[in-house]
């Protein structure tokens, strides 16, 4: 003969313990995470309220109402007959993508040698990339800009792209703060082994460094794409090479009134940053963690 024993039921008297056990539990995640849930609604608010009211009617966005009566998807649709969207997104991506791709090729290598090698000089190297970081980019600007005009680039996006295979000051201040936080023992292990200093940057250094590269990546590419000043100062004349930044900002002025296409244009705009920022926050995150300022 068995017997099952079961739960005893809760009583009366401990079903108000429960209660307030709960009610405490609740109160002490608020408290811990409202700093949070008030800078997220802070940063959350201006977005949401850009996608109403892109989705509002024209006469609708005019009044002070927050929901739209009927959801408008047809503004998106009206974007791209209005203006060159899609061409300015293909030029943005071939601005970011390659300013990017030019950007690790000749930053990777520079921080690399100031982080590994020993030379006469580093000091100095090193001193000149954080002045060039330094330098506000109006001050060189016309100089540059008569040397691009002077060979015939200038009303393209080649003066922007160009001068990323000359590296960029930050991104080979990061990378070179992440590399030598790397320990010397796996070169010295990959020279012993009979890698040249090219080999061991490929196969041994850079597969450590992915967080770092992946950062200095999405901050050059989010620079890229949201560079206004740069393309309204090579391409302002030529709209076939114009920019999401500064396509927008004319969208903008020819449809000031029109703010739900102001509103569908710039959340078509923010979107693909928001979504790739993402998928890739936890790298972009881990990258910047690890990125110490030791040296």
């Amino acid at each position: 003969m068995s017997t099952t024993l079961t739960a005893p039921r809760p009583t009366r008297a401990t079903r108000p313990a429960r209660v307030g056990a709960r009610r405490r539990k609740t109160l002490t995640w608020i408290a811990t995470h409202a700093i949070a849930v008030a800078m997220a609604a802070m940063f959350l608010g201006p977005l949401v309220l850009v996608s109403l009211t892109a989705l509002m009617s024209d006469e609708q966005a005019l009044t002070g109402n927050l929901w739209p009566e009927s959801f408008a998807w047809s503004n998106f649709a009206d974007v791209f007959a209005k203006s060159h969207l899609l061409g300015w997104t293909l030029n943005t991506l071939l601005y970011a993508g390659l300013g990017t791709l030019f950007m690790l090729v000749s930053s990777v290598p520079v921080a690399y040698a100031l982080a590994r090698f020993r030379f006469r000089g580093r000091g100095l190297a090193f001193l000149l990339v954080i002045t060039a970081m330094m330098l506000p980019p109006q001050v060189i600007a016309v100089p540059i800009y008569l040397v691009w005009a002077r060979v015939g680039l200038t009303d393209t996006l080649w003066p922007l792209i160009l001068p990323m295979l000359l590296g960029d000051a930050f991104s080979i201040f990061l990378l070179r703060q992440f590399l030598i936080s790397i320990p010397r023992d796996y070169t010295d292990a990959a020279r012993v082994d009979g890698c040249s200093d090219f080999r061991t940057l490929v196969r041994v250094i850079l597969p450590m460094a992915r967080p770092a590269i992946a950062a200095v990546a999405l901050f050059q590419f989010f620079y890229c794409w949201n560079d206004y000043y740069g393309p309204l100062l090579y391409t302002g004349i030529n709209q076939d090479n114009w920019t999401l930044s500064l396509g927008l900002a004319t969208f903008k002025a020819f449809h000031s009134v029109q703010w739900n296409l102001t509103m569908a244009a710039t959340l078509l705009v923010t979107a693909p940053v928001i979504i790739v920022f993402f998928f890739a926050q936890r790298v972009f995150i881990e990258g910047v963690t690890l990125t110490g300022v030791k040296g």
